[in-house]
């Protein structure tokens, strides 16, 4: 099989694969990139850019399922030049590429812009929320994530009660219990750790109408957004259009669940 002969002029692949190749300036990856002198030659940025820009052309979104693509599916292979990152490549990829991504969408455009893709006179913007991978059960006010601590702090306490009085028990019951009553120990000791750094790390958050609004011990700038599906933490990712063609030139993900608070910085982007 030739990989070549599987990016086929006028596919998304091929234009990808084009668009990163030729027209898309890559020097902001190369302090990240650039190891000549020690240590294990590293892969090229422009071969994970692409694979990342196909993998979420085509909804895959985890490092892994990537990774499982560039193994199994020849259009990824193509697109890797068959070296096959894994998901710990990946993963570090994705994650840094927030302070390059700004400059990255411009190229893009200015692309789209010098091939006629962009009228400048019509748009149009929509928002989707979109859950993140914060718990919703860590959300609240600061006086609700203090009284959650000090509920998570009884209930050690009460644990540890226990514990002292199943250590005179038998010593075959004691040791089954006891070993269920550290792991329950070592949980909740977790679990109050983690509320009182944040604590000491966050004030609180306040709207735009001055009340305060939740905060969230994992995520802190995703929020708690009502859809139709019920309430998600997460996001409200807005994208503004151009009526031409239909290419995106603005995109965020805002932590607001109203539309209307969103639009002035989504504007803003656009611009």
């Amino acid at each position: 099989v030739s990989l070549q002969e599987q990016l086929v002029p006028g596919t998304l692949e091929f234009a990808i694969h084009t668009l990163v190749d030729r027209r898309m300036d890559m020097t902001v990856f190369d302090d990240n990139y650039q190891n000549d002198e020690t240590g294990r030659s590293a892969y090229n940025p422009k071969i994970l850019l692409k694979v990342v820009l196909l993998a979420y052309s085509r909804g895959l979104t985890s490092s892994r399922q990537i990774e499982r693509a560039c193994c199994e599916n020849v259009l990824f292979m193509a697109m890797s030049c068959n070296q096959r990152p894994d998901h710990s490549t990946i993963a570090p990829f994705v994650s840094s590429m927030k302070d390059q991504i700004k400059p990255l969408f411009a190229d893009i455009l200015l692309v789209c812009d010098q091939e006629g893709l962009l009228g400048g006179t019509f748009f149009a913007l929509d928002g989707c929320k979109m859950a993140s991978n914060a718990s919703k059960e860590w959300s609240g006010k600061i006086s609700d994530l203090q009284k959650r601590k000090q509920k998570i702090e009884g209930k050690l306490k009460a644990l540890v009660e226990d514990h002292i009085e199943i250590d005179k028990e038998e010593h075959a019951v004691k040791e089954k219990m006891s070993a269920s009553r550290e792991k329950q120990i070592r949980r909740l000791e977790q679990q109050a750790a983690k509320i009182e750094k944040w604590l000491s790390k966050n004030d609180k958050k306040i709207g735009v109408n001055k009340k305060e609004l939740h905060s969230n011990v994992t995520d802190n700038d995703s929020a708690k957004m009502h859809t139709s599906h019920g309430t998600v933490q997460g996001y409200n990712g807005q994208a503004i259009v151009d009526s031409k063609h239909q290419v995106i030139v603005h995109g965020e993900a805002i932590g607001k669940g109203l539309d209307n608070d969103n639009l002035p910085p989504v504007v803003d982007g656009a611009k």
